[in-house]
């Protein structure tokens, strides 16, 4: 089996119609969002005819993290905006059960604490919705103004707690940026680098030790400064070394890179690595050496030559059914 850990839903024009009410009212939207059931089956289906293309099984799939507006005032915005996401999510779910699981998208802004509107929404999209994780943005004031304390910090305790009471994972995951020198694109891997390492730097897998955290786009630039890292926990005179410390984190192959790729496997190990495209998103671009998409990524990791049948079978499917437990739960089969 084939399963894309990292992939966003296609949103309905209607959608969009929507989160211009949104913003342009101030959270007072004139119109309800209320999407056909053939609108929301013909972007279902696109998404299903995209994933046959390359062989994938089943996506999870969350909102377009770009596009949570996370620093749209008031706050009331994001918090109409995500709810309508994850309820489309479910309805894409709903229509197609063996394709898809549903990954949350949170209410955060700006400086606000997630103990209360994150964790009402993560709950609600697990135990009413049926959602297998969430998606978790380190900065949610996406760079307009100061950021809030880094993923090490009490501050996000109220909902490491509820993803351990819930068992499901997050998938540390930017959203837009307001900063004119940093694109959404770097912004995900400039914050990816910075979660990590206020996490390793933190006590919290002692505090939570059954914390699940997959960072995305292949750890941003982490596994790739390793010496740097490793003499930096030297230094620090850390009781474990760096190597040891990364493997509390589990990452994706959003990364769209063999070479990278390679490095990621190596440096991370393949137990904690999970298939993921993203497709179609970013890396839906034709690669003129290979002739496929840079996002399709599964005869990527065929191509590896060093890797053993059981460690690609980990990567594109026991790995991602290990992390996210919900997923599979009373699951029948494709």
């Amino acid at each position: 089996m084939i399963i894309d850990s990292h992939a966003h839903v296609v949103m309905p024009p209607q959608s969009f119609r929507y989160m211009a009410e949104l913003v342009g009212g101030r959270a007072n939207p004139s119109t309800n969002p209320n999407i056909p059931d053939e609108a929301v089956r013909k972007q279902a289906e696109e998404l299903v005819r995209s994933m046959d293309a390359v062989g994938t099984d089943i996506q999870f799939i969350s909102p377009r993290p770009y596009l949570q507006m996370h620093s749209v005032k008031p706050a009331r915005v994001t918090e109409l905006w995500t709810r309508h996401c994850n309820d489309l999510i479910k309805r894409f779910v709903d229509m197609f059960p063996d394709r898809f699981r549903g990954v949350a998208g949170l209410p955060q802004h700006m400086h606000e604490s997630p103990a209360e509107k994150c964790v009402a929404e993560l709950k609600r999209c697990v135990n009413e919705l049926g959602f297998v994780g969430t998606l978790l943005n380190p900065d949610p004031t996406e760079g307009d103004g100061p950021a809030p304390a880094g993923l090490g910090d009490p501050f996000w305790y109220p909902l490491y707690e509820a993803m351990t009471e819930l068992d499901v994972p997050a998938l540390i995951h930017s959203a837009g940026s307001c900063n004119p020198r940093e694109s959404y694109t770097l912004k995900f891997i400039n914050e990816e680098n910075i979660a990590v390492i206020s996490l390793l730097e933190s006590t919290v897998f002692e505090k939570f030790p059954n914390l699940k955290i997959v960072v995305a786009h292949g750890g941003g630039a982490i596994p790739y400064q390793m010496g740097r890292f490793r003499s930096w926990s030297v230094r620090r005179n850390s009781p474990v070394t760096f190597d040891e410390q990364l493997k509390k984190l589990y990452f994706d192959t959003c990364n769209y890179s063999k070479d990278s790729i390679e490095l990621l496997l190596k440096v991370a190990g393949t137990d904690n690595v999970l298939f993921g495209t993203e497709k179609p998103g970013t890396g839906s671009a034709r690669d003129p050496i290979s002739g496929r998409d840079y996002d399709d990524m599964k005869p990527v990791i065929d191509s590896i030559e060093w890797l053993t049948d059981e460690q690609r079978k980990n990567i594109f499917e026991c790995n991602c059914t290990r992390v996210y437990t919900r997923a599979f739960r009373n699951y029948k089969g494709a």
